[in-house]
């Protein structure tokens, strides 16, 4: 990847299509004002709700602000459109824009465009963050001993835009790559050195349309690779040719969906897992770390390894495997994984512990918008023989079109009381109900989320769970999964046994 000039902006008629509160629209606004270039911003959200992305970039020369919703006249004159991934391809002003011959773009590819360093990327349908952090964390202190860096980036949150003419072609980029973000790279050829997908399972639906949509998305962080390059895959999904009605297994092990089918790899193939296949890559096996390469690299090594306890539950087993095994590609020291992964901050809002009281011990999963990610928390509360079920769950949410029911047979067994909130409560409530075992099951539905919590602390009991978990988005009730997690910590850490 080489450096471009930035002057290149110089001048040109930028419209920034998405302001948005989570500093990417922010990165991408500053680069291309400070580089010369004439923007305008357009955001379907009001200016009290963009009140805080505002207020950081109320120092730059804006060519035109328009908020509240997108008129024609702001797209007719630009070259170059900078859209929110969160807009879809398909967005009648994009498709025009396209017809014009404008430089469409997202701020994540046009971070690629200047990128000198290599790069990491990570996608997958659950588990992608807390996997891009890890090799972040995992990588960070050999490259610095060697007078590098390590950037985390993309998806995560924050823009590197700004950072770009620090970034130096030693360095190692990571990155968190959404379906939505992949969808707009894949037009761009983007090629990572090293390219990571944790699992797949149906997700952002309302967003794709289909399962192949969503996928194909996802195949794009493949699609360029070179044999140079690395591709670091679940061990038990299928790799190969595509042909129609293939059957690929999810990278989680949790669920067969006739509609996913087989990755295609250009990369050198790597697996992960937490059973050794003796095949390349990075398993964390019954205290061992066992990472393998026939491929040039190292032949083989084993390390004494053993999972931190912020990082519960088979599916951090993963992440870790997943992590180590780009890292160690990329340079890392594999023998200190074990050591350093000890000191690793668990990120907000992914299985959190974040308050003990009377008894109750409340756990903030609220990144897990998906069934899947909902059922690897309930299997780390899953009851041993003989005891009785401890979780009371909060469940529910924006309804992604996305197939419940494995998330209702998985609450079986684990949890005793269930409160159901949003969109989706009267589906998981039937689903629930049509299980003969559930009728033990207290099912109630929240009127609102502090009314949920209400209802959720009053079913506990001493040496329960109050576990937030909700399998599905937030929308509708909250902003973001964050908003939603961030009220849920509040009312825990307020709670008392008298309330």
């Amino acid at each position: 990847m080489t450096l471009i000039d930035t002057q290149v902006y110089r001048d040109r008629r930028v419209t920034v299509m998405g302001l948005g509160r989570f500093g990417g629209g922010l990165g991408a606004v500053r680069f291309l004002a400070q580089n010369g270039a004439k923007v305008s911003i357009t955001d379907t959200r009001t200016a009290e709700q963009l009140t805080d992305s505002l207020e950081l970039i109320r120092d730059l020369p804006l060519e035109r602000l328009e908020l509240g919703g997108h008129t024609a006249e702001i797209f007719a004159d630009c070259d170059m459109l900078v859209v929110n991934p969160a807009v879809k391809p398909g967005d009648l002003n994009v498709r025009a824009a396209r017809e014009r011959g404008v430089d469409v773009t997202t701020e994540i590819e046009l971070f690629i465009r200047h990128n000198p360093a290599r790069v990491i990327g990570v996608t997958g349908s659950n588990g992608k963050s807390t996997t891009t952090a890890l090799v972040h964390h995992l990588l960070r202190p050999q490259l610095e001993r060697a007078g590098h860096r390590a950037w985390l980036g993309g998806n995560i949150g924050g823009s590197l835009l700004e950072e770009i003419a620090q970034i130096r072609s030693g360095d190692w980029v990571v990155l968190e790559l959404s379906s939505f973000q992949l969808e707009y790279l894949r037009l761009s050829r983007f090629r990572p050195d090293i390219a990571v997908i944790t699992n797949l399972s149906p997700n952002h639906l309302d967003w794709h349309g289909t399962m192949s949509d969503y996928q194909r998305a996802k195949q794009g962080i493949l699609d360029a690779q070179t044999p140079d390059d690395a591709a670091i895959l679940p061990d038990e999904c299928d790799v190969g040719a595509a042909p129609a009605g293939g059957v690929g297994l999810a990278g989680d092990g949790i669920s067969r969906v006739s509609e996913i089918l087989p990755w295609r790899t250009r990369g050198r193939l790597y697996r992960f897992g937490i059973r050794d296949s003796g095949e390349d890559g990075a398993y964390v096996e019954e205290g061992s770390l066992i990472l393998r390469s026939s491929k040039g690299l190292i032949a083989e090594d084993a390390f004494r390894f053993a999972m931190p306890g912020q990082l519960p539950g088979v599916h951090n087993q993963l992440n870790m495997a997943a992590a180590s095994c780009a890292a160690w590609l990329a340079g890392a020291d594999a023998s200190r994984f074990s050591e350093k992964s000890r000191t690793f901050q668990p990120l907000p809002h992914r299985l959190q512990l974040v308050a003990e009281r009377s008894g109750r011990r409340f756990y903030n999963d609220s990144i897990a918008t998906t069934p899947e990610s909902a059922i690897q928390a309930l299997r780390v509360f899953s009851p041993k023989p003989g005891e009785r079920a401890r979780v009371i769950l909060l469940a529910g949410g924006y309804d992604k079109r996305q197939d419940l029911s494995s998330f209702a047979d998985e609450m079986i067994p684990v949890v005793r009381h269930v409160v159901l909130m949003g969109q989706t409560a009267a589906a998981l409530e039937s689903l629930l109900k049509q299980r003969q075992s559930a009728s033990s099951m207290q099912i109630v539905t929240g009127n609102d989320f502090p009314d949920s919590f209400a209802r959720a602390v009053a079913f506990s009991q001493p040496g329960d769970i109050v576990l937030l978990s909700p399998g599905c988005a937030s929308f509708g009730w909250f902003r973001d999964f964050r908003e939603r997690g961030e009220l849920f910590a509040e009312l825990a850490r307020q709670w008392n046994f008298a309330d």
